[in-house]
């Protein structure tokens, strides 16, 4: 028997919150990933269908998946992808649920787009001391920007920084004597009290370090993520000759096979510079 919307709307929005918490506190996932989850639930349970069947809620995903048919694979696939999740959340909390038309959108695998050594270091002759900083702490230590924002100086120790990642997994990643320095320096400088980065006593948002990354950028005519960054660091490693097994811990993948899309970036930019600088290419045979 088909619900009515009022019947199920209240069942729905207290689980939401109820996952939005459990995303927060147990998985530790970013502000953005959360709002993202959040965001497409909402939107979701606008259009899904639900009905009821031997204690059992039917979610019928097809209404919403025909309003955001227009919209990219990667984007419906990260759509479904949360509905999934919150769905899944909603049965371990003995909310018995199936979804309907739930097909798998074949996303296309695109590589990643690292940024230039030498791009990097034009950005940093550019950059005010805090951007220069933070830049230098993405790009020597493959940081997420949610890992960069919680920092804190406890995790600091001579030759080594634990970072906690995705999920509130941790990892150690090894400190360059000039990225250990510069640390030392700011630190003297700022004078923070529990997070690297702090302003006014409190914890500098993610928002905040995002914006100092691009703004410094676009100083040289580039649009650049921190996400790139990271990609840059990774790229580096695996080209001047870093195993991918190391390379993957210290990115903090759970899987190597995350980390495999690096080598298939390297093996692109082989062949372009192969192509550009061999003398047959022209036709000069």
């Amino acid at each position: 028997m088909k619900s009515s919307k009022t019947s199920y709307k209240k069942l729905i929005n207290k689980s939401r919150l109820d996952f939005i918490d459990y995303l927060i506190d147990f998985k530790g996932y970013s502000q953005l990933t959360v709002k993202t989850y959040n965001e497409a639930i909402i939107e979701a349970f606008e259009y899904i269908e639900i009905e009821e069947e031997n204690g059992i809620y039917i979610f019928n995903l097809m209404p919403y998946r025909l309003y955001i048919s227009q919209k990219s694979p990667k984007t419906i696939s990260k759509k479904l992808s949360a509905i999934r999740s919150f769905c899944k959340f909603l049965d371990d909390k003995g909310i018995k649920n199936k979804l309907k038309a739930d097909d798998s959108i074949k996303v296309p695998k695109t590589l990643p787009k690292p940024i230039s050594h030498k791009h990097i270091k034009e950005a940093l002759q550019n950059a005010d001391d805090l951007s220069k900083f933070i830049i230098t702490m993405v790009y020597t230590l493959g940081l997420r920007i949610s890992e960069l924002e919680n920092i804190k100086l406890s995790d600091i120790s001579y030759q080594w920084i634990r970072i906690t990642g995705k999920g509130n997994k941790q990892r150690d990643i090894p400190l360059l004597k000039t990225t250990k320095q510069y640390i030392d320096d700011f630190i003297t400088k700022t004078n923070p009290k529990i997070y690297l980065f702090e302003k006014n006593g409190e914890k500098l948002s993610q928002n905040s370090l995002r914006y100092l990354i691009s703004k410094t950028f676009a100083k040289i005519g580039l649009k650049v993520t921190p996400h790139q960054l990271r990609h840059s660091f990774a790229t580096e490693l695996l080209n001047n000759g870093a195993p991918i097994a190391d390379v993957s811990e210290l990115l903090g993948h759970s899987s190597m096979a995350t980390t495999q899309i690096y080598t298939k970036l390297g093996s692109s930019i082989k062949m372009e510079n192969y192509l550009k600088t061999h003398p047959i290419s022209n036709g000069d045979l």
